[in-house]
């Protein structure tokens, strides 16, 4: 009799000897690893306004899709304050930052379009490009003048009502590093074409208020924005900014949008109040960037490598077996460092992915970097970049 379970199990044995295997670990030790960058996770001030809204009788659950009774009054507050927040004609909230990807990408670009993506963009932009009918080309990260390329040999056959999409992370998950915005509009505008941006990673964290990198390029008709709520909004979900005929018509046309029982009422209070919160309270920002400042000259001293520029910092090893066990011994001595391995980055440069947080003080992230250097030591490994 053949075993139903077999292809799944030599695959997982496989994943082992390659040192690919994951497995779920409870929280522990300070937080090195978690995207919750502004700590809001435990800000009183939005589980506060959750409470309320529960004890005024607010459902638990939505109880069906947006168009089939699931929407209430408060999807439509947050959806109306965050296009007010982020500058936008109109926003659309889905349940996850990844449906929200994959929405925008197998809705609005239509069959004879082109789409550009970089090739570093993360799982649910290849997700949402994979399900899409559109010819997708990838380019190298960060590329402008491959992109421009693409643009204007396909430009010259292409149906003059055809579309072509960019799409970008505006700061890398893996690599902290910022997409070149400026250049990228620039390249839009002269080829007419749209620019869709997610803005999972700088939400909260970059902007003169906190508003991503795309704040001061808010507005502009070729702009499609995803704000990720469930990182330094501390919350869950996905916010699609962008102009009024572009919602309207992933309302009428999204499947993940009509065809999904929309997010809990009490999520969409979470990410209003977190909103609010990080509105009312600039300080958080700043704070941020204060550990982020200390983390980058702890590195330096202690590695005498330049950091990222942002709250995640890439401490690149090398091969998947090293960087488990520099994980393992950080995690044991009491700081939640998680090693990165392929397929979520390319082989041969597993990494620690050092995430700095409200969560840790500066005299924690001087601590953890002391002790990183200490255990490389013992274990006779040198990062790259050092």
């Amino acid at each position: 009799m053949i075993d139903p379970l077999f292809r799944y199990s030599s695959d997982l044995s496989r994943l082992s000897e390659q040192h690919q295997i994951r497995r779920l670990y409870p929280v522990a030790g300070v937080d090195f690893t978690s995207n919750d960058f502004l700590a809001f996770t435990c800000a009183p001030q939005i589980r506060d306004a959750v409470i309320s809204a529960l004890n005024d009788d607010l459902p638990i659950g939505s109880g069906g899709s947006r168009l089939l009774r699931g929407n209430h009054a408060v999807h439509e507050a947050l959806e109306n304050l965050a296009a007010e927040f982020f500058g936008c004609e109109k926003t659309l909230y889905f349940a996850s930052g990844y449906v929200a990807n994959f929405a925008v990408l197998t809705t609005l670009p239509k069959r004879h379009d082109l789409i550009i993506f970089d090739a570093l963009s993360h799982a649910s932009i290849r997700e949402g490009l994979f399900a899409s009918p559109v010819k997708c080309t990838k380019a190298r990260h960060n590329d402008v003048n491959e992109i421009e390329g693409i643009l204007k040999k396909w430009r010259t056959r292409a149906d003059a009502s055809a579309t072509a999409w960019i799409v970008v992370e505006s700061l890398y998950s893996m690599d902290g590093d910022r997409a070149p915005l400026e250049e990228l509009f620039a390249a839009a505008d002269r080829y007419g074409a749209m620019l869709v941006v997610d803005e999972a990673h700088a939400t909260g964290v970059f902007g003169k208020r906190a508003r991503g990198l795309t704040e001061s390029y808010a507005g502009r008709p070729n702009l499609i924005a995803i704000h990720t709520c469930g990182k330094a909004l501390g919350a869950s979900g996905g916010l699609v900014c962008a102009a009024g005929a572009i919602i309207d018509f992933m309302i009428n046309r999204s499947r993940p949008f009509i065809y999904s029982t929309a997010p809990p009422p009490m999520n969409a209070v979470a990410v209003t109040a977190a909103l609010n919160l990080l509105a009312m309270e600039p300080m958080k920002q700043q704070d941020l960037h204060r550990r982020i400042r200390t983390a980058h000259e702890e590195l330096k001293n202690h590695f005498s490598m330049q950091g990222s520029g942002s709250q995640i910092i890439p401490f690149v090893i090398g091969d998947a077996e090293p960087t488990l066990l520099i994980a393992d011994r950080m995690q044991k001595a009491g700081y939640d460092l998680r090693a990165i391995r392929p397929p979520t980055v390319a082989p041969g440069t597993s990494r620690l992915r050092i995430s700095i947080t409200l969560h840790v003080t500066d005299e924690e992230i001087s601590k953890m970097m002391h002790s990183l250097k200490t255990t490389l030591q013992e274990l006779g490994i040198t990062p790259r970049g050092s």
